[in-house]
């Protein structure tokens, strides 16, 4: 397995078999998340999915950080790949290992410092913040594990493996799929069963991803790789350090929002984290999509094809484009009964939710066109090695996020909060489109 080569062959086609076996991953990645609400709203009740949607953009904020962390290095090593540096290509690996390691560890530790606080500042409802807090705490104790499946994951796609994080994803689902149903229905520890299953399942997918880096000698890394080493170690942390902070400020925006969601009560926020853990399937194939695009676009830099990133890029818009009016038209018909999953029915306040959910779940299906250009555009601009707009793109979502979560509510109630994360994707997607088109016409 020495990966795939993106800098010749027809672009559209490329960049859509590669984007293939990453979406079927985030579908399996997905499937968990949502198995796990599942899990927890129907055999914990709805104050336990309260629980662990009270605090998500808290968890999503630190995790969001290795993720960031992640994806930036992977930058460095698709253009490396991308020019043929095979010494400079084992080094990058290394190191991204070692810096991962590194960050993972300080991530624990301030993490689990931060839940009490933070709970406290996002005004998580007194009767639900023990669980909330249990549910984090054990999420956070895996960041090692969460750091080592990542890491390899990006690893992997920057050298054109997609299909081994694929494979991961599907190992971890169905492991995470039966460790659900024994910790939080055979052993009913409820919201802590959901974690430690989540925690366990990422476990046995970097442990996966492992054994397959350890057969594919153009990145198998030897323990001179994960010694610092300044230069390489310097420009990875230039790629990975604005996009990590691109996504602590998308998170800390969404912990503002988070806390006027908290506003509401308990059925507000079961609704509205019913729909958030829809949101992954949502902007699933435009994740997958800006990572095959943002492989494509770092092999071709590497590689000096300027002309020809332009070319997949419009390709790969024109696929997003249509995929998501696809998803938005499949989910404004089920949207309802697939949200149902989420909420035991024999609760008294079921259509509530409901109503909350599905409401919530039409206003983002509006605007999917938005987030997926977004992602089309930030991960040409970061295969490219600019990862700074990126970082500047997530303070417009901020910007557009907390200032509508916190004017909007009062003039238009809880719609407001809805319009607040759609009008974060637009304001983002135009900057990121705008800065694309202004350097894609320098290059070429």
């Amino acid at each position: 397995m020495q990966g795939t080569d993106m800098t010749a062959g027809k672009p559209g086609k490329l960049i859509f078999r590669f984007a293939l076996p990453i979406m079927a991953g985030n579908i399996c990645q997905q499937l968990y998340t949502i198995i796990d609400a599942a899990f927890v709203g129907q055999f914990a009740g709805i104050q336990a999915l309260a629980a662990v949607g009270s605090a998500d953009w808290f968890n999503w904020l630190i995790m969001g950080m290795i993720w960031g962390f992640t994806q930036g290095f992977s930058v460095h090593i698709s253009q490396c790949f991308g020019a043929g540096n095979k010494e400079e290509l084992r080094k990058a690996v290394g190191q991204s290992v070692s810096l991962t390691v590194i960050i993972a560890l300080f991530l624990l530790v301030i993490s689990q410092l931060l839940v009490a606080p933070v709970l406290a500042l996002l005004q998580v409802p007194l009767d639900i913040r023990p669980q909330a807090s249990q549910y984090l705490r054990l999420l956070f104790a895996g960041l090692p594990i969460l750091g080592a499946y990542n890491v390899q994951a990006c690893i992997l796609r920057a050298v054109g493996d997609a299909r081994t994080p694929l494979i991961a994803m599907i190992i971890a689902s169905v492991s995470n799929i039966a460790l659900d149903a024994l910790l939080v229905i055979v052993i009913p520890w409820g919201v802590a069963g959901a974690a430690i299953a989540t925690v366990m399942a990422q476990g046995i997918s970097a442990l996966y991803c492992l054994k397959i880096i350890k057969k594919m000698p153009i990145i198998r890394f030897g323990k001179k790789d994960l010694r610092p080493e300044r230069k390489t170690a310097r420009r990875l942390i230039e790629l990975g350090t604005p996009a990590a902070l691109q996504n602590g400020i998308i998170g800390v925006g969404g912990m503002v929002v988070s806390r006027v969601v908290n506003s509401f009560g308990e059925i507000f926020i079961a609704g509205y984290t019913a729909t958030n853990k829809l949101y992954g399937l949502l902007e699933m194939a435009a994740t997958s999509f800006g990572a095959s695009i943002a492989t494509y676009a770092g092999q071709n830099f590497g590689a000096g094809k300027m002309q020809r990133i332009k070319k997949g890029v419009n390709i790969g818009a024109i696929i997003s484009v249509a995929t998501a009016l696809v998803i938005s038209l499949v989910l404004f018909i089920i949207g309802r009964p697939v949200l149902s999953l989420f909420v035991d029915s024999s609760a008294a306040q079921f259509d509530q939710v409901l109503d909350v959910a599905q409401l919530y779940l039409n206003v983002m299906l509006s605007s999917l066109i938005a987030l997926y250009l977004l992602y089309v555009y930030r991960s040409a601009l970061q295969g490219m090695g600019d990862t700074l707009t990126p970082m500047i793109s997530g303070i417009v979502e901020l910007i557009m996020r907390v200032g509508c979560a916190l004017l909007l509510p009062g003039i238009l109630g809880q719609l407001g909060l809805y319009i607040a994360e759609v009008s974060a994707w637009i304001g983002a997607a135009i900057l990121l489109f705008a800065t694309y088109a202004c350097k894609i016409r320098k290059l070429t």
